[in-house]
């Protein structure tokens, strides 16, 4: 016969054929069942800074990779969640924005004992927001034990230019301090939490939260 005419013969319906379908969708299925591998560690970065430096938009680039220009001013703290991988570690980081206007800084401040790393914004084109540095540096001072390093990094949540390595180089500054070796249960509560998240100082009642 011209195999031109040939007719392909279809596979079998029962058999060894069928078997090995259903294996394979067995094993699809139980992969996608899995749950995801928990975090190592669990860290709170804060943003501080003058009002209208962009704090928000800083947060809201690196954990969505979003931009808007009508960015509202953030009343008391606000939050969100990224989870990355640095040094062969599962990092779950909370971001705390908060606002910049004096009268919520009763407020703002009681976040700061939690917090791993800071991140300090201040807007190069507002001369006043860089002259604002000391006062916020002062804030620190009354809630760090010690500061045990700082950066300079000049950023555009706008043009997306060093966003993440603000962050990513602050959590790895962190991780550089910290016992990486230690397991689990023998790291205290403030750096791997077992509560469940946001850890909300006490005085003060829950940020609505937005998590990526």
């Amino acid at each position: 016969m011209d195999p031109r005419y040939d007719i392909p013969r279809r596979a079998a319906t029962d058999g060894g054929g069928s078997a090995n379908s259903s294996v394979a969708q067995g094993v699809q299925s139980r992969r996608r069942k899995m749950p995801p591998r928990p975090a190592d560690f669990k860290l709170q970065i804060i943003v501080i800074g003058s009002r209208g430096v962009g704090k928000t938009s800083l947060m809201e680039r690196f954990t969505d990779d979003t931009f808007s220009e009508a960015c509202k001013s953030t009343v008391g703290v606000d939050f969100k969640i990224k989870t990355v991988e640095l040094r062969g570690k599962k990092i779950r980081l909370q971001i705390w924005d908060t606002a910049g206007q004096e009268r919520f800084n009763s407020i703002t401040s009681a976040y700061y004992r939690n917090a791993k790393g800071i991140v300090l914004v201040y807007d190069i084109t507002k001369q006043q927001t860089f002259e604002d540095l000391p006062k916020w540096m002062k804030m620190i001072d009354k809630f760090a034990a010690r500061i045990s390093g700082m950066r300079f990094c000049e950023a555009s949540a706008k043009d997306n230019f060093n966003v993440d390595e603000i962050f990513l180089k602050l959590v790895d500054d962190i991780l550089s301090k910290m016992p990486l070796d230690v397991p689990n249960k023998e790291l205290s509560n403030s750096v791997l939490s077992l509560q469940p998240e946001p850890e909300v100082p006490p005085e003060l009642s829950p940020p609505r939260m937005r998590c990526c």
